[in-house]
């Protein structure tokens, strides 16, 4: 694929735009670790939410998206739209928590909540846990989507993609900061979603694909529109709708999808202005990342496989391509050749958006982990800002290295979604109790960790060579959750509780509602927090509603079943209108 004078031009604009604004916040950045890691904790909820967007919205989402389509159908994507409800519940019980606690990053957490050697190691073991392992796997499958776009439209090798663009983003990350990557995130979220609408267009476009009619009674797609799956194949409908309902959404802990938040929606969380913009800017994330953007990755997906109904079918297409990534995943890029020449160069610079903004903020995030909750916290308590600041940019580049390494073992999508949904199953649990229950300890972390990543070992590693049947990944979930959370509760109770300086300090400084502090013994009572449980529960009815309805809603009205798209619409439109009359009580005006 040959970019054209007119497609180079629009990348380098864009290139010059996105480095240029990031740049920009460079001096502000290096002047202490708080304006680094979190800009000052003055940020607007708007700014902050379309980052969360804009970070989510990676190369290899619509990968994994296509990967799902082709594979089982549209019905497949609730494999990640369950994560919906993990969502809402973070954005009405434990966004103004977090920026209630004004720590530095979700890690420092542990030694406000637990007391002790245990909450010590669990902080410096789970930074590096989370920071280095988990970070660099997640940024690795973006990393893997770039290697595949890269090597359809611009004819590169994988290791030309790591190398320019890890090289690009890891220099840009180490020097903007937090406020650089999220005002840069509000330029590339605007350019990606433009790109992703142009490449649904020009998929509709194509002769064998026949517009929005010629696809949806094309027989090329039969079998794959059902928005729900089909209840009559059970197993089908366990594993893509009532495991990930039932089970998935509280149990595993997910980047970007942590039971009670986590992660780089922590730091946006902690960045923002106060409690109400925290709870503002997550309650934008998850209306925007579910309800705007699946459909014109879908559409890509389904006329995919018109044009290219086969593995074969692609690797034909893109014989340069090497064999070993040639997966259903990499029928999203394939799509994009045939855009016309300046709207291509856009979309290859959506494209490059996407990836700049996913790296850029874990690179931030995990940064921070390294400087705050071990170089800092274990290894040099008494450095100046600018030490740290300096340290945290040796760290963007050393995790940008690593991460690359891994992309170049990855093979597909899928493949990483399934590990990281492994790893962390059955640990969801603890950190949605941990704020709520006195009685939870840094042991009962540790167990879940631990015993979480034992059973991923085992499905991945050891079960293959026993020479038993295969398990079914969804039953591989479910086993992991239920070894996990027996594990933790029982270590719970087997263990000495926190100390009682370190809960009555957490207490007077979150204030979480409920009666689950009740039985430590210390006169310690939800009723003040001045939060309204039933209220927080209602709106987070209503959150999933809105969305739901919105994502169904419009998947109908494409199809052209004009009766569900008004009753879905419609239940979203009052599930709307509900939740802002909601909003006040749980204290977001």
């Amino acid at each position: 694929m040959q970019l054209t004078t007119l497609d180079w031009t629009v990348m380098a604009v864009y290139a010059i735009l996105a480095v240029g604004t990031g740049l920009y916040f460079a001096r502000r950045a290096g002047s202490a670790t708080g304006e680094f890691f979190l800009g000052g904790r003055s940020m607007p909820w708007w700014l902050l939410g379309t980052s969360m967007v804009a970070t989510t919205f990676s190369t290899d989402t619509p990968n994994l998206v296509t990967d799902l389509v082709r594979t089982g159908g549209v019905s497949q994507n609730w494999l990640w739209w369950a994560f919906v409800i993990t969502g809402m519940c973070t954005v009405f019980f434990y966004a103004k928590l977090w920026r209630r606690s004004g720590i530095m990053t979700d890690i420092g957490f542990y030694e406000m909540r637990y007391s002790g050697k245990p909450a010590a190691f669990l902080r410096g073991f789970r930074a590096i846990y989370l920071g280095v392992f988990f970070n660099c796997m997640i940024m690795a499958t973006v990393t893997l989507a770039a290697i595949k776009i890269g090597g359809v439209l611009l004819g590169a090798s994988k290791y030309e993609v790591v190398l320019i663009a890890g090289t690009v983003t890891a220099l840009y990350s180490a020097t903007s900061g937090l406020w650089g990557v999220v005002v840069t995130d509000l330029l590339l979220f605007v350019v990606a979603m433009v790109g992703s609408l142009a490449a649904a267009w020009y998929a509709l476009a194509q002769p064998e694909v026949g517009g929005m009619v010629g696809l949806f009674t094309h027989p090329g797609v039969e079998g794959k529109l059902g928005l729900l799956p089909d209840f009559s194949d059970w197993r089908t409908a366990t594993t893509v709708f009532i495991i990930p309902i039932a089970v998935q959404w509280w149990s595993t802990w997910y980047p970007g999808a942590e039971p009670g938040g986590g992660g780089y929606v922590a730091q946006r969380m902690l960045a923002a202005k106060d409690e109400s913009h925290a709870m503002k800017a997550t309650l934008w994330f998850n209306v925007a990342h579910y309800a705007l953007r699946p459909w014109p990755w879908i559409i890509v997906a389904l006329a995919s496989l018109i044009v290219y109904p086969t593995l074969d079918s692609i690797q034909a297409a893109f014989p340069a391509v090497d064999p070993s990534i040639v997966r259903h995943d990499l029928a999203y890029p394939a799509m994009l050749v045939f855009l016309p020449s300046g709207l291509l160069g856009l979309v290859v610079a959506s494209l490059a958006a996407a990836y700049m903004s996913t790296i850029s903020t874990h690179l931030n995030w995990g940064a921070s982990y390294m400087v705050d909750d071990v170089y800092r916290r274990f290894i040099a308590p008494d450095k100046d800002e600018a030490a740290y600041v300096r340290v945290g940019r040796i760290a963007t580049v050393a995790l940008i290295v690593a991460a690359s390494a891994v992309a170049l073992w990855l093979q597909n999508a899928m493949q990483a979604f399934q590990i990281l949904l492994q790893i962390g199953a059955g640990t969801g649990l603890v950190f949605l109790l941990r704020w709520f229950w006195w009685r939870i300890n840094a042991w009962s972390e540790l167990a879940a960790m631990v015993i979480s990543f034992l059973v991923a070992l085992y499905f991945q590693l050891v079960h293959p060579l026993t020479g038993l049947p295969p398990v079914d990944p969804s039953i591989q979930l479910v086993l992991g959750v239920l070894v996990t959370t027996a594990g933790w509760v029982v270590v719970t109770f087997m263990t000495p509780p926190v100390s009682d300086e370190t809960l009555i300090a957490f207490h007077e400084r979150i204030r979480p509602m409920g009666s689950g502090w009740e039985g430590a013994g210390l006169g310690l009572s939800g009723s003040e927090s001045g939060d309204n449980p039933s209220a927080a529960f209602l709106a987070w009815f209503l959150g999933c509603l809105v969305v739901y309805g919105a994502v169904l809603g419009t998947g109908y009205l494409l199809y052209g079943d004009t009766l569900l798209a008004v009753v879905c619409l419609g239940a979203g439109a009052a599930g709307a209108v509900g939740l802002l009359k909601t909003l006040p009580r749980v204290g977001l005006t």
